[in-house]
């Protein structure tokens, strides 16, 4: 990597996860000219990025060994503390003055306890994760929340262009998760509210679509209104982004919380709507199946 605010394509990039975030966004990155070397448990992905030009990997270490910069999309805090320091994971390859980018959703915890052992070998990484779903990741259009060395983003940005359209450094190590936090609580309590919206609709004798049309066109109006409430009206449940990863998130959340003695009561209740939806098997489903707990509890399944 260059240090004068300037990753130029061709940069050697490692990239790990390509789950449905993830294999879109590597697709991007490869489309805009870097040179790209992937790694994922499965193998369609994997496999379906080698045939458009990436290189296979067998572990995390050789996704890094002579990457510029190394990127991770995976579920959980888990998950990127063993890719990164597990047994053949990245941080045995990636060399001083290389960079990893953590996109996943994870503790602010872990992740500011992974940039201080990174940082001892002179590895900086930045935690950058990403809101907009499937359809953002496709379109290059994510939100990215980014903590970290200012510097070192900047350095970066170039990568993030391709991956995102609001792309803002917030503060410090950590500082990206804990934004990420915050997003997630106001996504599900949006759509929560969404669904109780339209299920109220509907069970007091009125169109609900016609509802949500005419909410788009006043304050209510929202991106979770206009998307997630089509999905519902639709019964589209097919994942754009899925329930047990947003109770994942939640539960970061809360434990963000804790660490800060923040009250969060809404997201507690949501936490626990989210757990009901996995308990009854729509952990896959996206986030929008709120709706379906909703209706079953108003007696209006469908």
């Amino acid at each position: 990597m260059t240090t004068d605010g300037f990753v130029p394509a061709g940069t050697e990039i490692g990239f790990v996860g390509l789950g449905i975030m993830g294999e879109p966004m590597a697709r991007n990155l490869l489309r805009a000219g870097y040179s790209l070397k992937v790694h994922n448990r499965s193998r369609p992905a994997l496999d379906r990025l080698v045939s458009e030009g990436a290189t296979a990997a067998h572990s995390p270490a050789e996704v890094a060994d002579g990457a510029d910069v190394a990127i991770t999309m995976l579920p959980d805090s888990p998950d990127v503390e063993a890719v990164v320091t597990g047994d053949d994971g990245i941080a045995a390859s990636l060399t001083g003055g290389s960079v990893l980018i953590d996109m996943s959703t994870i503790s602010p915890v872990m992740t500011r306890r992974l940039a201080a052992s990174l940082a001892a070998r002179d590895i900086t990484m930045l935690d950058a994760p990403v809101s907009g779903g499937q359809q953002g990741a496709i379109d290059g259009a994510l939100s990215i929340m980014v903590g970290g060395d200012k510097f070192v983003f900047e350095a970066c940005r170039p990568i993030f262009e391709h991956l995102g359209k609001s792309i803002t450094l917030v503060g410090e190590s950590g500082a990206g998760q804990v934004t990420k936090a915050c997003n997630q609580a106001i996504v599900a309590g949006t759509i929560q509210i969404v669904a109780e919206a339209l299920t109220l609709a509907s069970r007091s004798g009125v169109d609900p679509a016609t509802v949500r049309e005419a909410l788009l066109g006043g304050f209510a109006s929202s991106k979770i209104l206009e998307v997630h409430g089509k999905r519902i009206l639709d019964r589209q449940f097919d994942p754009g982004f899925k329930v047990r990863l947003h109770e994942k998130d939640l539960k970061i959340a809360l434990e963000t919380a804790a660490d800060a003695r923040v009250p969060l009561f809404t997201t507690a209740l949501l936490k626990q709507l989210l757990t009901c939806l996995v308990a009854q098997g729509h952990g896959e489903r996206d986030h929008s199946a709120l709706a379906l707990l909703t209706e079953e509890l108003a007696g209006a399944a469908a």
